[in-house]
């Protein structure tokens, strides 16, 4: 059931179609690939691997953009207004007093208008009336504002900022190394996924090459049996019997060839190729197949947590969300600046309002202390130091999940070369039983259903043998895998 949900499961991306690669990638028919070929062309082929490859350059743009921060700002803004009326600073015409000089106060002084009759300063609503007055038209004050240009070069150099520059380069640095390692983690589920398909076309070849062998045994069985029924030495149910295991055999070698052309297809799909891409794969013509060594029984635990690129990105993201306390931290703290800006307008304001340019340089410092905020900033503070032990919480859980990957694998690939083992013994037994009773048969010592089961345990050693080789080869990526071994760098 097991070999059965691993076909379906290389199967299933068929439905998607396969990935579009340029001719000269495609492998011409008849061609041979070994492994190492097949997980180039994956690795080179496979778009979320690609995905991942721009998301690592989106990572170190942002980087390079983080960086930027500490070094000055240049702007520019500028623009045109039009202003329905102009500009009056006078309301109306104004006749301002004149002051004169008055010797004997040696002092400046209004001259007002005297009542001939006491001397007094004549009154009206309760003012003096000037001797002298200067006429100011109201036109003199007045400016045409109706086209106005206007424009600012600003500069700006972060002095301080309560340490969020920093932080945020530091935090762009980890996303950079986090995309990195999630590219490789996934590079080593595109080998794994690969090595699945690349072993299960060889295990079916192989069962192609074990069922035409059975069937032609049947076969020759059938014939034998029909030569003796005609000279009545067996019986017709004999001859039914061995032909209804000879159908059934060609039903499972039907089912074996089907089941190997899809298994190619889904190669093909891996690899990024059209799903009918015609081409060998070096093992599955074989005669025998190397197997790797026993495991080892234990492991340096913390040697894998430092390969395990998804324990890596774990690692990184609590260094992130450290890193986003600071920045949050730095909401609450002044924030001071160095600015320098050149101003200009037309019609300008340092000239009395002439029809030109003109402007004037301004330099000055910014400091920014937030007040109050509501507890806002405060918040946002308490919100990253918990999303830090969150993310610690979830490391800690992901590296006890490795520990029982690594014991699992390690004893599941034990296991597997253990029963490669047991299937290897038995293969000459299978082989010797099988030929005792065709001579037993011959002899007539051995009926014909003594031969088929001979011809049945024959057929199960070899297919278990086959089975296990597989499983050796599956288990061992599979180990290497969670052990972070899978060298994604000389795939490529």
């Amino acid at each position: 059931m097991a070999k059965r949900r691993l076909l379906i499961a290389l199967l299933a991306p068929l439905a998607l179609g396969a990935a579009a690669v340029s001719p000269s990638d495609i492998p011409s028919e008849g061609s041979v690939m070994n492994l190492e070929q097949c997980r180039q062309l994956a690795l080179a082929n496979n778009k979320d691997l690609r995905r991942s490859a721009q998301q690592i350059k989106v990572a170190g743009y942002e980087k390079d953009q983080a960086f930027a921060a500490y070094l000055p700002s240049l702007d520019f803004a500028g623009g045109y207004m039009y202003n329905q009326k102009g500009i009056s600073v006078l309301e109306s015409d104004q006749l301002l007093p004149i002051k004169s000089f008055n010797p004997e106060t040696k002092g400046y002084e209004f001259d007002f208008v005297k009542n001939p009759i006491d001397g007094k300063p004549v009154m009206v609503d309760g003012k003096p009336i000037p001797s002298q007055v200067a006429y100011l038209p109201k036109e003199a004050l007045s400016y045409d504002l109706h086209n106005v240009f206007f424009g600012a070069v600003t500069l700006t150099q972060p002095i301080f900022m309560g340490g969020k520059i920093v932080a945020m380069n530091k935090i762009t640095g980890y996303a950079e190394q986090l995309a990195t390692a999630m590219h490789d983690n996934s590079a080593q589920d595109v080998i794994y996924t690969v090595d699945a398909a690349y072993w299960q076309v060889v295990s079916l070849k192989a069962k192609q090459k074990l069922a035409v062998s059975y069937v032609n045994l049947l076969d020759t069985l059938s014939h034998n049996v029909s030569l003796m029924v005609k000279e009545g030495v067996a019986t017709k149910r004999d001859q039914l019997t061995v032909d209804v295991k000879l159908n059934s055999a060609q039903i499972d070698l039907t089912k074996v060839d089907n089941g190997l052309v899809l298994s190619r297809m889904a190669l093909a799909q891996v690899c990024g190729l059209p799903v009918h891409t015609v081409f060998t794969l070096a093992d599955e013509d074989a005669e025998t197949i190397s197997t790797t060594a026993p495991v080892a029984k234990s492991y340096d635990m913390q040697q894998v947590y430092a390969s395990r690129d998804d324990l890596r990105a774990l690692e990184l993201g609590v260094k992130i969300y450290k890193e986003k306390e600071t920045v949050a931290r730095a909401s609450i703290m002044p924030n001071l600046a160095l600015v320098g800006a050149y101003s200009f307008s037309n019609p300008n304001m340092f000239d009395g309002f002439q029809k030109k340019f003109n402007g004037m340089f301004s330099v000055g410092a910014m400091l920014t202390i937030p007040i109050w905020h509501w507890g806002s900033n405060y918040n946002k503070l308490r919100a990253a130091k918990a999303q830090t032990v969150a993310a610690n919480l979830q490391l800690d859980n992901a590296r006890e999940m490795v520990d029982l990957q690594v014991n699992q694998a390690s004893f599941k690939a034990d296991e597997a070369f253990k029963t490669f083992s047991m299937t290897e013994s038995n293969l000459a037994k299978a082989d010797e039983n099988l030929r005792c009773a065709q001579l037993g048969f011959r002899d007539g010592v051995m009926t014909v259903d003594n031969v088929m089961e001979a011809q049945t345990a024959w057929l199960k050693a070899h297919s278990e043998n086959i089975d296990a080789r597989i499983d050796v080869y599956l288990c061992d990526v599979y180990l290497n895998k969670v052990l972070g071994r899978l060298d994604v760098q000389a795939a490529q």
